[in-house]
């Protein structure tokens, strides 16, 4: 065990992994943010807690039975010539839920800006917390078997995990309060949800997409809406100054 914390290789996995926690963990917070915002404000906070605290927990019990994992992309059956496995029938799942609970959010979004006085049925806090589970185990399943085949050491890759959840708990709050602040901001994260969940559903198909062009994608969309905010509020601020 000693040795670990002198193996050089061990401290460049755990980086990496850790790295790669909180990038993955991008999608997790934006669908924790949206989902939570169906609670009273005064639970909202406690139900982002708790559920990073669960996903937490079993993000770490999977681990802790990696011959399972490692068993989930063992072929179940074929279909068209391509092998489908247990990982391909969940990330299809989680898929065609993020789609359709993204798409529904968007709905809504866009009925409450219409003006037309449609108003959203609350979430309880118990399906808030299921579907925060739910995801996070989608979220997190390539996350944990790319960790598998990077190293060989459980308590790397738990420490890794809890390293980024940690990040992800202490940024829930702020970007929450960013995303739902603006509604251009809130259906561009529900727009990254949408790209999301097409990329599980292919993932599962076998038609890899590179998590890099999505995150690109909505980096240079946020940088647009960023430029936005500011040149509404410096407007704002001119006309404060004539008094128009």
């Amino acid at each position: 065990m000693l040795s670990l914390f002198t193996d050089m290789e061990v401290w460049a996995s755990l980086l990496t992994l850790t790295a790669l926690e909180i990038v993955l963990g991008i999608d997790n917070l934006i669908f924790l943010s949206i989902i939570s915002d169906r609670l009273p404000e005064a639970a909202r906070a406690r139900a982002r807690r708790l559920g990073l605290g669960l996903a937490l927990i079993g993000r770490i019990g999977l681990l802790t039975i990696l011959t399972w994992i490692i068993g989930l992309t063992a072929p179940l059956f074929v279909v068209f010539e391509v092998t489908v496995s247990w990982r391909d029938l969940i990330l299809i799942a989680g898929g065609l839920f993020l789609l359709v609970k993204a798409t529904t959010e968007m709905h809504h979004l866009v009925e409450g800006a219409g003006g037309d006085g449609a108003t959203r049925r609350p979430a309880s806090f118990l399906s808030v917390i299921v579907q925060i589970l739910l995801l996070d185990l989608v979220f997190s399943l390539d996350s944990i078997l790319t960790a598998v085949g990077m190293t060989a050491h459980l308590p790397v890759m738990i420490a890794a995990i809890v390293i980024a959840m940690a990040v992800m708990i202490a940024a829930a709050e702020p970007v929450a309060t960013f995303i739902n602040q603006y509604p251009n901001v809130k259906m561009l994260a529900q727009a990254f949800l949408l790209l999301i969940a097409v990329a599980l559903i292919a993932d599962g198909a076998h038609f890899h997409i590179p998590r890099g062009y999505l995150y690109f994608a909505i980096a240079f969309s946020a940088l647009v809406e960023f430029l936005n905010i500011l040149a509404a509020r410096r407007r704002r601020a001119r006309r404060a100054e004539t008094g128009t």
